[in-house]
């Protein structure tokens, strides 16, 4: 799990039996599985992430969406099905929150495009959805109120501006909050691995911890990962977020509505998990 973390994140001498999950599930409490948008899950290596973290009742997964289905809309059903195959160990141990639909920069608000995420909803049903659009045609009233009828989570992004970029925010459109940092570096947007290389300074996170405290007073869940992992800045700005988060003041959590709110400008917080690797 990232290479460029030994001595970084991870000890340079590592203890017999070491782990990088069962270490990082001791400082945070969330991991963003990136791996599953590349290729399904084996069930023997998520029934193993599920033993490491066994000790830590509060751990959570996300996963990301495989490629095949979001960026080259495959919808068979033996694929379907091996992908979820893999996530069912996960599933079971009630160590799931959100499965993430990550669309590529170019998937704008269309007709066709609003079927195929219906589609897509319909296909992974059992699981609570969540949508990364990058390109702000999906800030429009149409595009949101899709995504509210089929109860998709909006997942806000942070990410070096440019020209039609969805711009950073505090949507709502179901019961599940998402957030995700993928850093500012460079001015190309559409580029997500320079972007990733990039350290988020204090004030740059105060920013998201307004945003955050507002998607928990309106959700019943809200993720947060940091995706800016070379040289380990994701872990960084991880845990510094999580300690401005647990210095806010936890007002009783307000009931979410039946239809929530789509940009919500209010502020308190109840609880949340945070991030920190992409697997």
């Amino acid at each position: 799990m990232h290479a460029d973390w030994n001595s970084i994140v991870y000890p340079p001498i590592k203890p017999r039996g070491f782990h990088p999950l069962e270490y990082l599930s001791q400082h945070l409490e969330l991991v963003e599985i990136d791996s599953s948008f590349h290729r399904p899950l084996r069930p023997e290596v998520s029934k193993l992430w599920i033993n490491k973290v066994s000790q830590h009742p509060n751990f959570i997964f996300t996963a990301i969406l495989g490629r095949q289905f979001t960026h080259d809309r495959q919808l068979r059903p033996d694929l379907i099905r091996e992908f979820k195959d893999g996530l069912w160990p996960i599933w079971n141990a009630r160590r799931l929150g959100c499965l993430l639909m990550r669309f590529p920069w170019s998937f704008r608000f269309t007709r066709e495009n609003r079927d195929f995420v219906i589609e897509l909803r319909r296909a992974f049903h059992e699981f609570a959805l969540a949508a990364e659009m990058r390109h702000d045609s999906w800030m429009l009233d149409e595009a949101l109120g899709t995504l509210m009828d089929y109860r998709i989570g909006f997942c806000n992004v942070d990410q070096p501006a440019g020209a039609r970029a969805m711009p950073p925010g505090a949507t709502i459109t179901s019961a599940v909050g998402y957030v995700r940092l993928l850093g500012r570096h460079g001015e190309d947007w559409t580029e997500e691995g320079a972007a990733a290389d990039y350290l988020y300074t204090p004030q740059e996170l105060g920013t998201w911890q307004d945003r955050i405290d507002r998607l928990r007073t309106h959700t019943n869940t809200t993720f947060v990962i940091a995706a800016n992992h070379p040289g380990g800045k994701a872990v960084v700005n991880a845990m510094q977020l999580q300690a401005m988060l647990r210095e806010t003041s936890s007002p009783p959590r307000r009931r979410v509505p039946s239809i929530p709110p789509r940009r919500e400008n209010l502020v308190p917080i109840s609880s949340t998990q945070q991030m920190l690797l992409r697997a």
